[in-house]
């Protein structure tokens, strides 16, 4: 049953490509002001999963769900209409292009009457400075290209242009994957701004330790099912690591490398 306080839910989500399974019977659901964590290896579904949460792909059984209401997207504009934004690895920005321009990329500000109207550059510039401090994010310059940023910065930008834009929604496509120690704790902390600021989360990811400091709720795929939904008190790290490491099947190969060992 879906609860009627979820803003976003997955019900028994399931999505075919001929005879392969990408998901089955996946289950979720995310809440205003709190952090949902996808998490699994690759090849457990996560990419089939967020491409049905963000629009890009039709579910092929099951229910997704937006305050309760039954809804099929057709586009990931579709998505964008309920308020579901999605940052991608690639964070589609434009490397020589200022700050700004990126950040408006596609939905320019403009003043000016009719036709006679111009890119407002100055209200462009005023916003991205104010938007980007309300996420604790100190930019030098806006002016400077964003492919001078560090890979934690160009995802903060994304992260605060997505919230500026009024994601309630806001799915992270492995945005620490390629990312240092330091870079990654400097979008984890981002993750947490959003939240704060009554925005759901959603964090695709492969690695536990980055997942389960800013985590509300965890999801593990595997092989396109599901291993569990867990909310944070009802599993520690070592727990949430031992499921992502393969559980039952590491355990396995623990006791069959103990006995290659012993034979030694």
């Amino acid at each position: 049953m879906t609860a009627a306080g979820h803003l976003l839910e997955g019900d028994a989500i399931s999505k075919y490509y001929g005879n392969v399974v990408a998901l089955k019977d996946v289950s979720m659901h995310v809440n205003a002001g709190e952090v949902t964590c996808i998490l699994g290896d690759n090849g457990a579904g996560k990419s089939s999963f967020i491409k049905i949460l963000s629009g890009a792909h039709r579910h092929d059984a099951g229910r997704l769900l937006v305050e309760g209401e039954e809804v099929q997207f057709g586009s990931p504009r579709d998505a964008r209409a309920k308020g579901i934004a999605t940052v991608y690895q690639d964070l589609a920005m434009v490397s020589l292009m200022s700050i700004w321009r990126n950040f408006f990329l596609g939905a320019e500000p403009r003043k000016g009457i009719g036709p006679l109207r111009w890119f407002d550059a100055a209200s462009a510039k005023r916003i991205v400075r104010r938007e980007l401090s309300q996420m604790g994010i100190d930019i030098r310059d806006p002016d400077q290209p964003v492919g001078t940023l560090s890979g934690g910065e160009r995802q903060s930008v994304a992260i605060a242009r997505a919230v500026y834009f009024g994601a309630r929604v806001l799915i992270l496509d492995e945005p620490t994957s390629a990312l240092g120690v330091k870079q990654a704790g400097v979008v984890l902390k981002y993750i947490l701004q959003a939240r704060d600021r009554g925005v759901a989360v959603i964090f695709i990811t492969h690695n536990p330790h980055h997942a389960y400091p800013v985590g509300d709720r965890f999801v593990i795929l595997n092989r396109g099912q599901s291993l569990g939904n867990y909310a944070k008190g009802e599993i520690d790290q070592p727990e949430l690591v031992r499921l992502m490491a393969g559980g039952r099947e590491l355990a396995e190969l623990e006791h069959e490398l103990e006995a290659i060992k012993a034979e030694l």
